[in-house]
């Protein structure tokens, strides 16, 4: 494969022989100044339809938080990397307070050993068992929507008490639709790069918001102390 076929999907504007190097330069710097603008308007468009529902988990997850609940978040392939973002923002915040939080792909022997006596599809869902309770948060990253573990996971984890999150792209996929999920967030794109900028940009206003509800209601508890 030459190097222009294998860029050709990133820039499809530039050709495989292109010589001139000033003229590659501004194509590019126009290429990505679209994609900025592109994925701004996307998490602008997706932070306004998700506020509301964004407040909403957030309160209910730091009340989960405040009773000794436990995060679990989870993906596959570049989601997977997203999932362990999301789980280090609670765990180990540069502000705010420190709250417990696993990524469940983050132990390569687990999901190798799993993936390989009990099968791929059970490799979250058999961790779930294995480590949660009921007061517990499961949160599952995907760009489809889709994914076979994912949803067995999220599914297990609602019949086991623990309050369910999905991330979706496209038009959300099964998770959108399913009745284990208790809240869903779906970046309407059909783009996996915009999808997942969103997505991390929802994850971050999902942490605020808990950061958010656990101070206040610290302050509330310390004036009624006083």
């Amino acid at each position: 494969m030459s190097y222009g076929e294998s860029t050709g999907f990133l820039y499809p504007f530039i050709e495989a022989d292109e010589r001139d190097s000033s003229a590659l330069l501004i194509d590019l710097a126009a290429s990505a100044r679209l994609k900025a603008r592109e994925s701004s308007a996307l998490q602008q468009s997706t932070l306004a339809e998700c506020d509301e529902a964004v407040r909403s988990a957030g309160t209910a997850m730091a009340d989960r938080f405040a009773s000794g609940g436990r995060l679990f978040a989870f993906g596959n392939g570049g989601s997977s990397t997203d999932a362990a973002t999301f789980a280090a923002l609670f765990a180990q915040p540069v502000s705010g307070r420190a709250l417990p939080a696993l990524n469940l792909a983050a132990d390569q022997a687990v999901v190798t050993a799993l993936g390989n006596d009990v099968g791929f599809e059970l490799v979250f869902s058999r961790q779930i068992i294995a480590h949660s309770k009921a007061t517990d948060i499961a949160v599952a990253f995907s760009t489809s929507g889709n994914s076979a573990d994912l949803l067995t996971a999220l599914e297990e984890a609602s019949r086991r008490g623990l309050m369910t999150i999905g991330f979706a792209g496209y038009t959300g996929g099964e998770m959108s639709e399913s009745d284990a999920v208790d809240h869903c967030f779906v970046v309407r794109s059909q783009s996996i790069h915009r999808i997942q900028e969103s997505q991390a940009l929802l994850g971050y206003e999902l942490w605020a918001a808990v950061q958010n509800h656990l101070e206040t209601a610290h302050d509330l508890r310390a004036g009624g102390a006083a």
